[in-house]
């Protein structure tokens, strides 16, 4: 029985690009009280890969799980 990873995928947006090769980026998502059932937002910054820099403040970009990089650098973007 071979069993295959999947690998977790974030959609995000760009919140800072001034380091080389690296932008953070903020991830938002919605979760739900499970006894009173209201539904809050929260929020989470990654240091994702970029190598060439492409990426500005304000874009959306998707990015996924890779070996790591440096101390807090463990993603790269796809697109």
């Amino acid at each position: 029985m071979n069993q295959t990873k999947v690998k977790k995928v974030f959609i995000g947006t760009v919140v800072s690009a001034k380091m080389a090769k690296t932008v953070v980026v903020n991830v938002d998502r919605v979760k739900k009280n499970e006894k009173y059932l209201k539904q809050y937002t929260v929020s989470k910054k990654y240091k994702v890969h970029d190598p060439k820099g492409q990426y500005k403040e304000g874009d959306l970009i998707k990015f996924e799980p890779c070996r790591p990089i440096s101390k807090d650098k463990k993603w790269r973007v796809i697109y």
